[in-house]
């Protein structure tokens, strides 16, 4: 709880008081590797903040293969903050063991309802997020695969050593033989 709670102090000031609403209304839980958080074609309604592993947003592309659109590991939240009333159209799965600290609609929404300044802080963080997203996915659109992964590294250098190769070869958009030849070469 306290990681979350100095994650949150980044964006903005709360009272002692504030701190133990927002502990309350948490929970932790555990997710093992390989299960699903969320699946598609389910409501998610939740915020997660990651304590410790590794998120992955996967879909499954026209041809049926399983793509993966994003990474999310330790500090990190995890919300659908606009369709919150439809269903997913991706997978959120642990790439790792994970804990999280969930949050129901209901209780974020409270401390929307209850905590002065709330909605600010929440807002500089999923701008925060998406500004991150952009950068992370823009720069892989227009380079080559070498490029990109050494981008991938940059970008998240905590990820690549903890997550399946296919995984990363899935998020750059070429195969896994390619990805090894590219690893090979740059050693």
């Amino acid at each position: 709880m306290e990681k979350f709670i100095e994650y949150i102090l980044r964006f903005g000031n709360l009272n002692k008081q504030q701190i133990e609403l927002i502990t309350s209304k948490a929970t932790e839980t555990e997710l093992r590797k390989d299960k699903y958080f969320v699946e598609a074609g389910k409501i998610f309604s939740q915020v997660a903040f990651i304590l410790e592993g590794i998120l992955r947003i996967c879909f499954y592309n026209n041809k049926g293969e399983e793509i993966t659109k994003y990474f999310g590991d330790e500090n990190h939240l995890f919300a659908n903050p606009y369709n919150i009333h439809e269903p997913m159209a991706e997978y959120i799965q642990a790439v790792t063991d994970c804990r999280l600290l969930v949050f129901s609609r209901k209780d974020w929404d409270e401390l929307s309802n209850t905590i002065v300044g709330w909605d600010s802080i929440v807002n500089k963080i999923f701008q925060k997020a998406l500004m991150e997203k952009m950068d992370r996915r823009s720069a892989l659109v227009s380079e080559d695969a070498t490029t990109r992964y050494l981008m991938f590294l940059e970008k998240f250098p905590t990820v690549a050593n903890r997550v399946p190769l296919s995984y990363i070869a899935s998020y750059l958009g070429i195969t896994q033989s390619s990805l090894s030849r590219i690893r090979k070469n740059i050693r």
